[in-house]
C-alpha cells in the first residue's frame, strides 16, 4: 500500500489495537488455512481496510464481515455496495450472536485486537459453533492456547480451548507485514472445535470456572486448589482426586484437560 493510499484510509485507532496486514503472501496463507468453499458463510472479525475480504471474497459464497469501527464499516460499504456476496456489519463482535448472524453453518476468520484476543475466541466457541476458526493472534498466546501439561505456557486459557476444540499454530508473522507494525510476534491459529467435546454441555460454564478458579492457585497442591474452590473436607477432596487420576500433591499446570474434565464432574455429582 503507498503512502497516498494510507493518507486516504480513515485514522488509525489505538484505543481498537489496529495494526493491518497488507502482505499478500500472509493474506493468501491465511485464506489457505481457512480453506473456505464457494458454497460456505464465511464471518469475518475485524475486516478493517478489507485487504482479508477480499481473498475471501475469491473464493467464499458469503463473507459476512463484523467491524466496530464506524469510519472503516463505512468504507467497506461503499467498497462493497454492488456485491451481495459481501455484508459488512458495523457492531462489536462481542455482542454479536454469530450463528445467528450466519444463519447457518458458517467458518470465522480474523485479525482480532490482541488486547481482547481471549474473550473473542471463547465468545466464537459459543453454540452453534463455527466448522472452524483461523485467527491471527499474539504468538504468546497462539503458543498458550496449543501448549501441553507442564509447561509454563499451560494455562487456563490451554485447558479450557482444549476442552471444546483442537488448536493448531500454523505459522508466525513477523512485525514488519503490519502498519503499524505491533511490538509483538504474531502468529496463526486454526481452531477445529471437537464434534465430542471433553466436557459435557452443561458442565461448560462449570468447568471454564473451575479451571480460572484453580489456575489461579497454580502454585498450590491439587488437594489444596480442590479444598479451596468446593470447601470439601481433606478426605472428600482426596477421594475425588484419586477417582479423577490426579495425584493430590500435583499442581494445576501439570493436571490435563481430560482430568480437570473428570474431577469436575465428580465435583457436579458429588452436590
Amino acid at each position: 500500500m503507498n503512502d497516498d493510499a494510507r493518507s486516504a484510509q480513515p485514522p488509525i485507532l489505538k484505543r481498537l489495537g489496529q495494526h493491518f496486514l497488507s502482505d499478500p503472501r500472509i493474506l493468501g496463507r491465511i485464506t489457505d488455512a481457512l480453506n473456505p468453499g464457494p458454497d460456505e458463510t464465511v464471518i469475518e472479525v475485524g475486516p478493517g481496510r478489507g485487504a482479508l475480504t477480499e481473498h475471501l471474497r475469491a473464493r467464499a459464497g458469503r463473507v459476512i464481515a463484523v467491524e466496530l469501527d464506524r469510519a472503516l464499516a463505512a468504507r467497506l460499504r461503499e467498497r462493497y455496495a454492488g456485491d451481495d456476496r459481501v455484508t459488512i456489519i458495523e457492531h462489536d463482535v462481542l455482542e454479536t450472536d454469530l450463528g445467528e448472524l450466519a444463519g447457518g453453518p458458517y467458518a470465522l476468520v480474523g485479525n482480532v485486537p490482541y488486547y481482547i484476543t481471549t474473550p473473542i475466541i471463547f465468545h466464537a466457541l459459543e453454540r452453534p459453533r463455527p466448522s472452524r476458526a483461523v485467527f491471527l493472534v499474539q504468538r504468546e498466546v497462539a503458543e498458550r492456547m496449543t501448549a501441553p501439561p507442564g509447561g509454563k505456557e499451560y494455562g487456563a486459557l490451554t485447558v479450557n480451548l482444549q476442552a471444546l476444540a483442537r488448536p493448531e499454530l500454523l505459522f508466525t508473522v513477523p512485525a514488519g507485514a503490519f502498519h503499524p507494525p505491533p511490538k509483538v510476534e504474531s502468529a496463526v491459529v486454526r481452531i477445529t472445535p471437537l464434534s465430542d467435546p471433553v466436557v459435557p454441555s452443561q458442565l461448560e460454564a462449570r468447568y471454564r470456572t473451575f479451571v480460572q478458579e484453580a489456575f489461579a492457585l497454580r502454585r498450590k497442591q491439587m488437594r489444596r486448589v480442590l479444598r479451596t474452590i468446593t470447601g470439601l473436607e481433606s478426605d472428600a477432596a482426596e477421594r475425588l482426586l484419586h477417582a479423577a487420576g490426579i495425584a493430590p500433591d500435583a499442581r494445576p499446570e501439570t493436571v490435563g484437560v481430560r482430568e480437570f474434565a473428570t474431577l469436575v464432574e465428580a465435583v457436579a455429582r458429588r452436590e
